[in-house]
C-alpha cells in the first residue's frame, strides 16, 4: 500500500484512503480451505471466513450459585462443553479463527426487556428474575458486568477475543452481532455453548435466515433441558438449519 493511504474500517471490510483517492475494492482475505465431516455431509469451507460463537457459558447457566441453580435445575449439563472447549478453542485462535462470546447481559435499567422476557425468569413476579440479586452472592441476574453474567472462570477469554451482550434467546436480535460478523467478512459459523435447544438454536436459526452457514458442534454444546429437547434440536438443525459435527472432526479438519 502507498504510504501516503490509511486504512479505514477493519479487514476485511476496509477502504485505503488519502485526501485525493479513496479505494474501496477491500482486498480478499488468503483462503483457508478444510474439509470437515458432519453427520449428513462432507463439507469444504474456508477457515478464513469462519468464526465459532460461544454462547451463554456464564455464571447464571452453568455455575452452582446462579440463577439456573438458584431455581432447582441441576446444571451439570451445561458445564459439559468446558472441557471440549477449552480443547478447541485454543486450535481455532491459532489460525486466526474469531473466537465471539455470546452472553445474556442485560442493561442496568432493563429498558429493552418486555414483560414476556421477565415472566420467563419470574413467572410468579415474587422471585428472583431479571435483575435481582442473586441469594448466594448478590449478583444481578444476567446484568450486563456482573459476576452472574460473566463467563465461567474455567473458560479463559483472550483480548483478542470478541464479547457480544444479548438480550433475548437470538444473539442476534436487537445487538450489534450481525454488523460485526460482516466487518470481519464472516459467512460460516460454528456455535458452543447452551442451553442448545433455547438461545444457541434461537441463535443459530437467526444466523441461517441472515444468509449464514451454520454448523453445531455437538460436544461443545449442552442443554439442561429433557434429552428428547436436545434431540430435537439435533434433528431441526440437520434438517432445516445447517450441519452438526463435534470438535474431533474440527480437529481432523485442521490437521489435514
Amino acid at each position: 500500500m502507498n504510504p501516503s493511504f490509511r486504512t479505514l474500517g477493519v479487514a476485511p471490510n476496509a477502504w485505503s484512503v488519502n485526501q485525493d483517492i479513496a479505494d474501496i475494492t477491500r482486498p480478499p482475505k488468503s483462503p483457508l480451505p478444510v474439509t470437515v465431516s458432519t453427520e449428513t455431509k462432507t463439507l469444504h469451507l474456508d477457515l478464513a471466513k469462519t468464526a465459532i460463537l460461544v454462547i451463554d457459558m456464564q455464571n447464571d447457566f452453568c455455575h452452582p450459585d446462579g440463577w439456573l441453580s438458584h431455581i432447582g435445575v441441576d446444571v451439570n449439563p451445561a458445564r459439559q462443553p468446558i472441557q471440549p472447549l477449552n480443547n478447541l478453542l485454543p486450535e481455532l485462535r491459532a489460525i486466526g479463527v474469531p473466537v465471539i462470546w455470546v452472553n445474556w447481559g442485560n442493561r442496568s435499567d432493563l429498558l429493552n426487556i418486555s414483560a414476556a422476557s421477565h415472566h420467563v425468569y419470574n413467572p410468579t413476579g415474587d422471585g428472583v428474575g431479571l435483575g435481582d440479586p442473586l441469594p448466594s452472592n448478590g449478583a444481578k441476574v444476567l446484568m450486563a458486568g456482573s459476576w452472574a453474567a460473566a463467563v465461567v472462570d474455567e473458560l479463559p477469554q483472550l483480548p483478542e477475543d470478541i464479547c457480544v451482550d444479548k438480550y433475548r434467546m437470538s444473539g442476534f436480535w436487537d445487538t450489534p452481532l450481525d454488523s460485526i460478523l460482516r466487518n470481519l467478512g464472516i459467512t460460516t459459523l460454528l456455535f458452543g455453548g447452551v442451553n442448545a435447544d433455547q438461545c444457541v438454536m434461537s441463535t443459530l436459526c437467526d444466523a441461517n435466515f441472515l444468509g449464514y452457514d451454520c454448523i453445531l458442534v455437538k460436544d461443545c454444546t449442552a442443554t439442561t433441558s429433557p434429552e428428547y429437547c436436545w434431540l430435537a434440536t439435533l434433528y431441526n438443525i440437520k434438517q432445516c438449519f445447517g450441519f452438526v459435527t463435534d470438535s474431533q472432526a474440527v480437529f481432523t479438519a485442521l490437521k489435514s
